[in-house]
């Protein structure tokens, strides 16, 4: 203590009061600034921690409603696995053209890819004498399976409405997944006659992954097409099934899709 207020004294007799108020000005300057950087610091830490919070919820919430889908439709195990990553494929190709690339952003084709499950989240919505039908169904029974597009749109707006954050929830590309995957090109899908681009990308990408998928895989009512036949049939719905530009991107990508296949086949 003594040293200090010695020190203080040798200051005072050597400089003049100005200067001495100056220096204690800047004193203060870098004590503030030392200060906002501390608490910068805490809050980046504090966004950070809300951000990952986020994310995860999202994740559980999808993942419990994927869940659910599995436990109402026999169809949809590796099914899911394998159709959210062509989506991500494609995605990932199409993020390479000018034209996708400022909607395809890495945040975008993970929400996608996270997405992806949910698109047949409304079959829970379809009684189990036509969900698990042992055979091909009637025209009857397959007009109330086309329902399961417009359930699983009405479960996730009323999800987003809960959650209350609109178009800018997560939840928007499964709803749109949801709604539109059965929507064609031409206009002559389900459940809203939508055509062209009126169809949510999200769900222009799930088409291809979805009927590709279902090409492959058998049915009770059909045997499982081989690779190069599913690639036949969506060459030839484009334009009017599908999107042609996802079309081309692909059949640029179609060894990539039986790589999937084969990782995520139902024999596993």
């Amino acid at each position: 203590m003594v040293l200090k207020w010695g020190l203080q004294t040798i200051l005072l007799n050597q400089y003049p009061p100005v200067v001495l108020a100056r220096v204690k000005t800047h004193l203060n300057l870098a004590r503030v600034r030392q200060l906002l950087v501390t608490q910068n610091q805490q809050l980046e830490k504090t966004i950070q921690e809300r951000t990952d919070e986020l994310i995860q919820t999202q994740d559980i919430t999808i993942l419990a409603l994927a869940t659910l889908a599995e436990t109402r439709d026999n169809e949809t195990g590796n099914h899911i696995r394998r159709t959210q990553n062509y989506v991500k494929a494609l995605a990932i190709e199409l993020s390479k053209e000018p034209q996708y690339s400022h909607f395809l952003t890495k945040e975008n084709i993970d929400l996608l890819f996270k997405s992806a499950p949910l698109h047949d989240i409304g079959k829970v919505g379809i009684p189990d004498n036509i969900l698990l039908k042992p055979a091909k169904l009637s025209e009857n029974e397959f007009q109330v399976m086309k329902n399961h597009a417009s359930l699983g749109d009405e479960a996730l707006s009323k999800a987003e409405e809960l959650l209350g954050n609109g178009n800018i929830s997560f939840l928007r590309f499964a709803r749109e997944i949801a709604s539109g995957h059965h929507e064609k090109w031409d206009g002559s899908g389900y459940p809203n006659g939508l055509a062209g681009e009126d169809i949510p990308f999200s769900a222009r990408l799930m088409a291809v992954a979805d009927v590709y998928d279902a090409l492959i895989s058998k049915r009770v009512y059909k045997p499982a097409f081989t690779h190069d036949k599913a690639i036949s049939i969506i060459e030839e719905g484009s334009g009017k099934h599908f999107d042609p530009e996802i079309v081309k991107v692909f059949l640029r990508i179609q060894n990539e899709f039986d790589q999937i296949a084969n990782r995520f086949s139902d024999s596993d």
